[in-house]
């Protein structure tokens, strides 16, 4: 049959931004999240007219990257983050540079005020023009695309180099600016069918695997007699969970994780050795010191995964499967992760090797506080031991930076089908807020969060868009009236002389319920009334809140501070006793 040029369907004229919306659904994309303004509204106005992406309302830009963040990295799919132009635009930053040392793909649309007006002296100017600073160079350094969209013509080719900059490896966050005049133009949309989005996931292609380096790496593997595995972020990305554990099956060997990988490999198996670095466990450095051979499974290793373990790794064959090289002395096999695990288990015997004999994630040593009368407070170890009773194996969960995160990363097994997350990208507090309720939406699964009271007080305030959108998060925060490790870190190294970072005493529970009357919100005095609470969030929908009073006094599993108090208690300098300084 003959195609004439009538039967060809008609190009249709939208605006800019009601084209977008409809890629963005091509996609894969659900939810847009970001803060609203006038030079981002015609894109929420786009999305609701749509109906196919969700848009959701943050009460901070730092907060919608998140948001965007934790969708990504549970489903695997593009997060897409929109805020308007000025302080909307800059709070976007550091939310992105967490995307981007997390290796997370985000779209960040970001408004920007009529072309027509740059450079005479438009209100939130930042075209670099007469004066003003330039957006390019304020996200190109936390981005690995960025362009601004001068004019609608160059949009449908500018759309889907971000999307495949931002899903390629090194995968991370992608910015587009968006003058109010270009969204608001009409464009010509020729018609087609719903095929993915060029620049898509099935655009992607993986780079093929060096044949010499896949030799190499394959040989080692089959000459070692014991095997230590440190798996990182990357097997999560890669959602190559089970290629790892065949891997591991046919190695004989021990499984380590870095402090954000804990769900990469089951915390229950026999073979699970704990978690390595500075909020990781000793057995981790025993088994390296024994291991013939390091295997690094999608993870550079940096400092927070390595800490305490340089020496044993510097005595120690390393060889690393991941896109990007390590940061320590190995032979590295690049390309796609999930590719090269198979490529390696397709050379090993198929016939399993029994896993040595080992200690297992055994919790650090460390001293209580000190117990004073009338005071009611929970230690971590036991809050945290409510909080594994509560929670559902097909939850999230993420972990804010502290105290608390630490103590979660070292004692709290990862439940078997949900994500792990912690941000040590940048390390910002309050990352959680967001990115848990981003993952929540997105999956539809209970996701708790886990955070102290500084993380709760720079952004926690997102628990009110958990209430607006009904989102099925559980937000534990553990509550010891200070930015606990600063004090901690005064208390060894500064001469405990300063208390600006111990607070007032703040009943968290009840001011969360005085705002929120729907919300159910309690305080916890005791690891029954906590986990009594936590049981209560999983049988009911939405959001729920609780507050456990903590103490700030207390040393979390935190290697560098075992070392203080090892050195405090012995008199012996720092630097005698070989402390690991991270921060």
């Amino acid at each position: 049959m003959t195609t004439t040029t009538s039967d060809l369907p008609e190009p249709r004229t939208v605006r800019l931004v009601d084209h977008l919306a409809a890629e963005l659904a091509r996609a894969g994309v659900t939810h847009m999240f970001g803060v609203g303004g006038a030079n981002i509204e015609d894109l929420y106005d786009a999305v609701h007219r749509g109906g196919a992406v969700r848009g959701v309302v943050a009460k901070h830009e730092f907060s919608a990257v998140t948001m965007a963040d934790g969708y990504a990295r549970t489903t695997g799919r593009l997060g897409v983050v929109a805020a308007t132009s000025g302080g909307g635009a800059m709070n976007l930053v550091p939310g992105l540079a967490e995307a981007y040392a997390s290796r997370v793909p985000v779209l960040a649309l970001v408004g920007q005020p009529p072309t027509g007006q740059e450079g005479l002296g438009a209100f939130q100017d930042s075209s670099g023009k007469a004066g003003s600073f330039d957006a390019r160079e304020v996200f190109a350094p936390v981005s690995r695309f960025c362009a601004r969209v001068d004019d609608a013509d160059s949009f449908a080719a500018l759309l889907p180099r971000a999307v495949a900059a931002a899903q390629a490896d090194p995968r991370g966050p992608a910015v587009l600016l968006l003058p109010k005049d270009v969204q608001q133009a009409r464009i010509r949309v020729p018609a087609r069918g719903a095929a993915p989005a060029p620049g898509g996931p099935a655009a992607a292609s993986a780079a093929r695997l060096d044949t010499a380096a896949l030799g190499a790496v394959s040989d080692a593997l089959r000459r070692a007699g014991r095997v230590l595995v440190i798996a990182g972020e990357d097997v999560a990305a890669a959602d190559a969970r089970g290629d790892l554990a065949e891997l591991a099956r046919r190695l004989g060997a021990w499984v380590a994780v870095t402090p954000d990988a804990k769900d990469v490999f089951d915390n229950r198996d026999p073979r699970f050795a704990g978690v390595a670095g500075v909020m990781g466990h000793a057995n981790v450095a025993d088994c390296l010191r024994r291991a013939d051979l390091c295997l690094l499974v999608g993870t550079r290793l940096p400092l927070l995964a390595r800490g305490g373990l340089d020496r044993a790794l510097a005595a120690t064959d390393v060889v690393c499967l991941g896109p990007e090289p390590p940061f320590v002395a190995g032979t590295a096999l690049g390309g796609n992760l999930r590719d090269a695990l198979r490529a390696v288990t397709a050379r090993l015997p198929s016939r399993p090797r029994p896993c040595p004999p080992h200690a297992g994630p055994l919790p650090m040593p460390l001293p209580g506080p000190p117990v004073r009368a009338g005071e009611r407070t929970v230690p971590h170890a036991q809050a945290v031991a409510a909080v594994e009773a509560a929670l559902p194996q097909d939850a999230h969960v993420f972990v804010d930076a502290g105290n608390a995160g630490a103590s979660a990363i070292h004692l709290l097994p990862a439940p078997r089908h949900g994500r792990f997350v912690v941000a040590v990208g940048m390390g910002g507090m309050g990352y959680t807020f967001g990115a848990g309720i981003g993952a929540a939406l997105a999956t539809g699964r209970r996701t708790y969060v886990l955070a102290g009271d500084g993380a709760f007080f720079m952004h926690g305030m997102e628990v009110h868009t958990a209430v607006e959108y009904d989102a099925p998060v559980t937000f534990v925060i553990f509550n010891n009236n200070a930015h606990a490790m600063c004090a901690v870190r005064e208390r060894f190294l500064q001469g405990g002389v300063r208390s600006d970072d111990l607070f007032a005493r703040t009943d968290l529970g009840a001011a969360v319920a005085a705002a929120f009357p729907t919300l159910p919100a309690t305080g916890a005095t005791d690891a029954a009334h906590l986990r009594t609470a936590l049981m209560r969030s999983n049988a009911r929908g939405g959001p729920a809140f609780v507050a456990v009073a903590c103490d700030p006094r207390e040393i979390p599993p935190f290697l560098p501070f075992q070392s203080f108090t090892e050195a405090t208690e012995s008199k012996e300098g720092s630097d005698e006793r070989g402390v690991v300084h991270v921060g």
